[in-house]
């Protein structure tokens, strides 16, 4: 039996309330493996990241100085295909945040059934704080000393929070130019230009609307008469908030890293969207009104999608949320304290590994594309997405009715099944 002197899961123990997420992700992988009756061995290899990362990346910065960033990459689990993960920019990542990311994202793959297992990187900057010409450079410096572990077959990045299109393009053509042959498998969210998908923007935000739609259907809220509240105006929130209003769902309250805004009668999509691409912020809105970012959280609606960061719901503001259904658009939004204190309230939380699973599955699609030099159309890409999302969102909810468990419980059970089973399959090599 193979156990670990100090796993990630020992080391990060939640006590009364722990706001990390890889303590959120911990516990949720040790209360799976305890459903399925793993062992220590099984459960210690479910935990430990197969491969990490840590580099330095100097900086010439435009006047002149040279500086140190600090970026990640890490590959948790490698039993169902090449790693696949995002990479953010963000003043906030840590090795841990890494590993919680990285962990998500192979249950995430495995519950969507996409051949990939779970990976993630970041850099800890603050972008806002670079030109363009700085970020070029720190992309192309972390793409290169992390290249060693990349590859269409091995590791294949996408945008996360603060890079987006262009920074993979920037990775793309790095890793292509050290390889001596262009490589545009290597990472996905790529422009359109360089063999980018149709849809894949949008990829995101078009699952979790599917999943709300559907967990509003299933507790007899009409998403016709349904209200929403987003925190996050990113591209995931930001296309949340379009698609929202699309089904007929009356957005009332929105926020981002800035402030929050309000309108009871439904905010305008089109206006917030156009003012935020005038200003840079949904703040001050025409049509709206100003209020606390927290208030978005706690705010009188149906639905509640929080497109932002981890933690944002915890013991401190879960027994104030009003919202019926909540629809994890951001990665780890939801603290296990709160999650028990809102299951106890009845509300039905659709967890991140399902809800917000659209982009990697597009990411697969654009990787599909990429390695046959063969372009899909927006309806198919469109009709496939919606097809995925469907078969998961029924296997995890028919799973969750046979076992009496909660949506989260039920994913992460299924998705962690489909990894052990791949590695039992494989065998544990000598």
């Amino acid at each position: 039996m193979t156990t670990l002197l100090t796993s990630p899961t020992e080391r990060h123990t939640p006590s009364i309330e722990n706001h990390s997420p890889l303590a959120a992700a911990c516990a949720q992988l040790r209360s799976a493996s305890d459903h399925l009756g793993f062992d220590e061995g099984m459960h210690a290899m479910l935990a430990h990241p197969r491969r990490e990362m840590t580099v330095a990346v100097p900086l010439r910065r435009d006047n002149g100085e040279t500086t140190v960033v600090t970026g990640y990459r890490v590959q948790h689990n490698l039993s169902r295909g090449p790693a696949k993960g995002g990479v953010r920019f963000h003043p906030a990542v840590t090795l841990d945040e890494v590993r919680a990311l990285a962990m998500w994202m192979t249950w995430k793959c495995a519950l969507l059934d996409v051949p990939y297992g779970g990976a993630k990187g970041g850099v800890a900057i603050d972008p806002s704080k670079f030109s363009n010409p700085e970020l070029e450079r720190i992309t192309r410096r972390y793409t290169s000393e992390i290249s060693p572990i990349l590859g269409p077959a091995q590791d294949i990045p996408a945008p996360d929070i603060g890079t987006d299109e262009q920074t993979m393009a920037w990775m793309m053509d790095t890793y292509s130019v050290n390889q001596g042959y262009t490589i545009g498998g290597v990472v996905t969210g790529k422009p359109f230009a360089l063999g980018g998908s149709l849809g894949r923007p949008s990829a995101t935000s078009r699952g979790v609307v599917h999943v709300a739609l559907a967990a509003l259907r299933s507790t007899d809220i009409d998403p016709e008469t349904a209200t929403a509240a987003v925190q996050g105006y990113g591209k995931v929130g930001g296309g949340v908030v379009d698609f929202l209003c699309e089904a007929g769902v009356r957005v009332t309250a929105v926020s981002d890293q800035y402030g929050a805004v309000a309108a009871p009668a439904g905010i305008d999509p089109l206006a917030l969207r156009a003012h935020a691409s005038a200003t840079g912020s949904v703040v001050q809105c025409p049509g709206t009104s100003e209020i606390d970012p927290e208030d978005v959280l706690t705010a009188d609606v149906d639905l509640l999608v929080p497109a932002a960061v981890e933690s944002v719901l915890h013991s401190g503001n879960a027994d104030r949320v009003k919202a019926r259904v909540i629809a994890e658009g951001a990665n780890g939004p939801t603290t296990p304290a709160a999650d028990a204190v809102l299951t106890e309230r009845g509300v039905v939380i659709v967890p991140d590994i399902l809800a917000n699973a659209g982009g990697v599955v597009v990411s697969y699609f654009e990787w599909v594309q990429s390695n046959q030099s063969y372009r899909w159309s927006a309806e198919l890409v469109d009709e496939r997405l919606s097809a995925r999302m469907s078969e998961a969102w029924t296997g995890v909810t028919d799973f969750a009715r046979q076992r009496g468990l909660t949506l989260r419980e039920a994913a992460t059970v299924l998705a962690v099944q489909r990894v052990a089973e791949a590695h039992r399959l494989r065998g544990l090599y000598p």
